[in-house]
């Protein structure tokens, strides 16, 4: 037999490798080795239903490969992150930002005779009027990921996109989510054109200047104590009739 390493012994560097623990491996797409927002709650789920997602995931990738059909693939990712979310989230009683009531204005005129404003917590921004967050100029997205945790900690920074804004000069950088659709098509968390065509078709009255936006990732606290005052005067005071707040 030509000479060389043994059937039996390790190939060189396998005893340097630590194998993962499934709590490890559910917890590092959480900001963690494999981080990945479109999977981070994976990690408040058990290591048996993370088992059962693992499985009903090949499962719908295998049929993909027969049918071409990428719809349960979707949906097995769907339903899961929904029940991971719940698991993230707790008991709802337990939740510090939950209130008995909210303030409430009924409107005093027709939704067709309003100015509608554009409020979303998207982290949109206009190519040129970057907020640059920290001081750090053209922050990427992957550095937003991985800064989280300082977003969290301060108040978040309003910045101003006119209506007539036109989508190839749209920024998006959130910390918080995937923002990969929504850099795809602005509209489905910025949606400036579609309440555009409302006004044009008579449903609302006209839509305000400005559409606004900020990171949604920030200190609660600050929001609600700092800025969000100082914003609601700000609308008000452009005569903006109803807000629509895009949560993201």
């Amino acid at each position: 037999m030509a000479s060389g390493r043994a059937v039996d012994e390790p190939a060189s560097g396998v005893n340097d490798v630590r194998l993962e623990t499934v709590e490890e491996l559910r917890k590092s797409f959480f900001y963690g080795t494999r981080s990945d927002l479109n999977f981070k709650f994976l990690k408040d789920l058990d290591d048996n239903e993370f088992g059962a997602f693992l499985s009903e995931m090949l499962g719908a990738v295998s049929r993909l490969t027969d049918d071409g059909d990428p719809a349960p693939v979707v949906d097995v990712a769907h339903r899961w992150q929904i029940q991971a979310y719940r698991g993230h989230l707790g008991d709802p009683a337990d939740f510090p930002h939950r209130y008995d009531d909210t303030p409430f204005t009924p409107m005093t005129k027709p939704l067709s005779d309003c100015r509608v404003g554009l409020l979303t917590s998207s982290g949109h921004f206009v190519a040129g009027d970057d907020p640059q967050p920290f001081g750090v100029e053209n922050m990427s997205q992957a550095e937003a990921e991985a800064r989280i945790g300082e977003f969290l900690k301060v108040a978040p920074e309003l910045s101003a996109i006119p209506f007539n804004s036109d989508q190839d000069d749209l920024v998006v950088r959130h910390g918080g989510y995937p923002t990969q659709a929504v850099a795809a098509d602005h509209q489905v968390a910025l949606p400036l054109s579609h309440l555009q065509s409302l006004a044009a078709d008579g449903v609302i009255g006209e839509v305000a200047a400005n559409a606004y936006s900020f990171v949604g990732a920030a200190s609660q606290v600050r929001l609600k104590k700092q800025v969000a005052a100082q914003w609601a005067e700000r609308l008000h005071d452009e005569e903006i009739d109803v807000v629509l707040l895009v949560p993201v």
